[in-house]
């Protein structure tokens, strides 16, 4: 028995060693192991894993096993801040068990331990400004902090072997555009533009969210001009090539119903086109070379934009499009750091317009009015909607609260609207998307870094925040540019009548997956084998019951929820797995939920930017009437 004792003491005292280097290898596990006994249970950051977590294969590394405790570290670790604060939590702590359902995305591990190193920085700067600063200090955190508009660089410059870099503090968002003026030059006139990432701690290189490349004299595939599509990440390198034109042209896909490379490119110019077939033939026997059109020509001035759409990034030369290239898994605009141009050029500028840009408050004459009716958790309500937004999306929300979140049915709280954010690798992001959330109270921040395959996490957060933080009737999901006439929903749902087993919206019926691996939507038979999807409803405006969106949550807590990428497809496929247990389902087709656009009597109207937003919200108000706002 002494030598047990012993053998416990020595251990005991190894332990201590260990976690006292621990301490002063990393002083934040000192917060981490405060969490660990602190006392106050009702915090909403606090976690305590009663039992060893289980260990996280990384799906990039497979001889790699990462600690689930390690990942989490940083997110779940106690801090210190006000109750205010905890209101953008109020799902954080419910969400604790992502961590062991995120080998079904590729990089759902990816996102969770770039949350963690978010959330850090973010809570160690809130800790610095809790402290103090001097006032010069303050003006030059607060200066940093910014989040310009448009940013422009003319300075006609040769580019060196460092090339050319321009900052985006605050990331891409969608109708954001870089502009650069140049003339081709030197011995080949290749020239490359890069849309660069945040680089991961401890890596050199950051990830490319787009490479451009402009080949005057061709490669070794070909010998004509041709551009180069690609992106590059340190885990996977270089992706699969575009390329325009293509060696493949009857698989040129459409990107934002635009095609991925024009046509025209690579084909006979117009200009020779005057010829007579007899003077062309009698060209091509004295050794004259058919001129082939082509953006870029060496020496010569070009103005290419790149902008942002909504499914990938357009490019236009000279005023016309070029070339679009779709977005690739984790790598979103919104992530988007610096801008890199190199090669043989002159180049003469760069502007980059439509930034994201978050509104001052301290200027806002109507602040009180944009701010969200405090909640009593439990309280009853009889509609929650969760939209989906991103973290530099600020334009968008403040659209969102300026019109539909002024219905009387939410300022009186008897409909509750928060954003759903996933954390921003860039912390001047962060920071100003946490000033956000303090100011309004409507955001409920995300313990992952946003992915676009990771939106059916936010669709079970919303569930979770219906039914365990409000106590809600109905739950919604929408996005940040969807028009919602809340009124006209509550209308409906009142008609309808039906209290329990409801989907109500656009209802898809006969919808198949997408197996065509160059689709954004490509679903490999592993991810679903059967030949159809179970009835679904789009995502711009779908409404489920009380029940459905508990048992979702009651389903997550057991692990028998199916984890799939397409959000409300996954919500179908949920639907249909309670129904075959007994539920007995209603679905209510909504034809005036429009999945594209507008039209006069919507209910829900999508892809609205911020502008398109505040005329619909007029129209209503002088009218009554729901009509659509022309171009």
């Amino acid at each position: 028995m002494k030598k047990w004792y012993g053998g416990v003491l020595i251990a005991s005292l190894f332990m201590l060693l260990i976690l006292r280097y621990g301490l002063m290898k990393n002083p934040i596990g000192e917060s981490y192991l405060k969490s660990l006994i602190s006392p106050n249970a009702s915090n909403p950051l606090e976690w305590v894993r009663a039992a060893a977590s289980p260990a996280v294969q990384n799906p990039e590394n497979s001889s790699q096993v990462i600690p689930t405790d390690t990942i989490v570290f940083g997110l779940f670790a106690w801090r210190n801040i006000s109750k205010e604060e905890q209101r953008s939590l109020q799902t954080w702590n419910l969400l604790k068990d992502l961590i062991n359902h995120a080998q079904v995305f590729s990089n759902g591990v990816e996102a969770i331990k770039g949350a963690g190193n978010a959330w850090n920085n973010l809570m160690l700067s809130v800790e610095e400004e809790k402290r103090g600063f001097t006032n010069d200090s303050l003006a030059r955190r607060a200066k940093e902090k910014q989040c310009p508009h448009f940013l422009n660089k003319i300075n006609a410059t040769v580019l060196d072997n460092g090339g050319f870099k321009l900052q985006v503090p605050c990331g891409l968002t969608q109708g954001s555009s870089i502009t650069i003026i140049g003339i081709p030059n030197g011995l080949l006139g290749n020239f490359q533009i890069d849309l660069t990432g945040e680089p991961l701690p401890g890596e050199p290189d950051p990830p490319i969210i787009l490479h451009y490349n402009v080949r005057l004299h061709g490669d070794k595939i070909t010998e004509n001009p041709v551009i180069v599509q690609n992106t590059w990440t340190i885990a996977h390198d270089w992706g699969d090539e575009e390329r325009c034109p293509s060696p493949s042209p009857e698989k040129n896909i459409k990107v934002d119903e635009l095609d991925q490379c024009n046509k025209l490119v690579g084909k006979d110019d117009n200009r020779s086109m005057h010829f007579s077939n007899s003077r062309r033939s009698s060209m091509a026997q004295e050794g004259f070379k058919t001129r082939r059109y082509f953006p870029f020509n060496q020496g010569s001035l070009f103005v290419a934009t790149l902008r942002v759409g909504t499914e990938g990034i357009q490019t236009t030369v000279d005023g016309k499009h070029i070339t679009s290239f779709a977005y690739r898994e984790t790598l979103e605009p919104w992530l988007v750091n610096e801008v890199r141009i190199s090669g043989d050029m002159n180049l003469i500028s760069v502007l980059a317009s439509g930034l994201p840009t978050s509104e001052d408050s301290e200027h806002t004459i109507d602040l009180e009015l944009l701010k969200s009716t405090p909640l009593t958790l439990h309280k009853p309500v009889d509609l929650f909607i969760g939209v989906f937004s991103t973290a530099n999306n600020f334009k968008r929300r403040m659209a969102v609260r300026r019109t539909w979140m002024q219905y009387p049915s939410v300022r009186s709280g008897t409909v509750a609207v928060r954003f759903f954010v996933g954390l921003h690798k860039n912390q001047i992001v962060n920071g100003e998307l946490w000033n956000e959330a303090r100011t309004y109270g409507d955001i409920q921040l995300m313990p992952f870094v946003d992915y676009y395959s990771l939106i059916t996490w936010k669709t079970l957060a919303i569930c979770i925040f219906g039914t365990k933080v409000v106590s809600a009737k109905f739950v919604m999901k929408t996005d940040d540019d969807a028009f919602v006439r809340v009124d006209e929903v509550l209308t409906s749902l009142n008609r309808i009548h039906v209290t329990s087993g409801l989907l109500y919206g656009l209802i898809n019926s006969d919808s198949k997956p997408h197996r065509n691996p160059d689709s954004k939507w490509y679903i490999s038979p592993e991810e679903w084998p059967e030949e159809t999807y179970p009835p679904w409803a789009h995502g711009p405006g779908y409404v489920v019951s009380r029940d459905v969106a508990k048992e979702v949550y009651k389903r997550y807590k057991k692990g028998r929820l199916k984890m799939f990428k397409l959000e409300d497809v996954a919500m179908g496929i949920w639907i249909a797995a309670m129904k075959k247990d007994g539920l007995e389902v209603r679905y209510e087709k909504e034809e005036r939920v429009y999945n594209v656009g507008c039209k006069d009597g919507y209910v829900v109207a999508h892809y609205q930017g911020p502008r398109e937003m505040l005329c619909l919200w007029q129209k209503l108000q002088e009218g009554n009437v729901a009509r659509c706002c022309g171009d």
